[in-house]
């Protein structure tokens, strides 16, 4: 439901991590060398696989696998931005792959703050609707129901909204 929501609404395409062996290659692949950027907006509340379960037992929590995807996928001498959140430490970044191919890495949360009065001004004429990815309102006692369905991805549960 997410990624239909995505191409449709910023006419991209969109693909989807489960059907292929290593998207980061194939996406460097079709790229003819790979992306210009790469954004990470997933951080370590990624899939946790089976490889990270173990890696669990050392101390780590959640997953790196999104930034490794990333180093696969971005073309030499460009950027990946790290914007998903990653609070822990992580055992196995790529920095091998980072700085053997002169790759920016640039992390941390959006400076949103900077960008309220243009996306201000694009609500205001119409070129955007910021409600668009709202699936749910609810009452705010639904929040823990919510998180998880968010969690899970169920119902098709993109953005929640909680009343009063």
């Amino acid at each position: 439901m997410r990624l239909a929501h995505a191409k449709q609404t910023n006419n991209v395409e969109v693909y989807n991590y489960k059907q292929f062996d290593n998207l980061g290659k194939h996406i460097h692949e079709i790229t003819k060398g790979g992306a210009e950027v790469v954004i990470d907006c997933v951080g370590m509340d990624g899939e946790i696989t089976s490889k990270d379960r173990i890696k669990t037992l050392g101390g780590q929590v959640g997953t790196i696998d999104p930034i490794i995807m990333a180093t696969d996928m971005v073309k030499k001498f460009r950027t990946i931005q790290l914007t998903g959140i990653y609070g822990t430490p992580a055992t196995g970044y790529p920095i091998h792959k980072i700085f053997t191919r002169n790759v920016t890495v640039k992390a941390g949360q959006a400076p949103v703050i900077h960008y309220m009065p243009e996306l201000y001004n694009m609500v205001e004429q119409g070129k955007i609707n910021p409600t668009d990815i709202i699936t749910h309102q609810v009452p705010l006692k639904q929040a823990e129901k919510m998180y998880k369905m968010f969690n899970d991805r169920a119902d098709g549960c993109i953005k929640v909204v909680m009343k009063p």
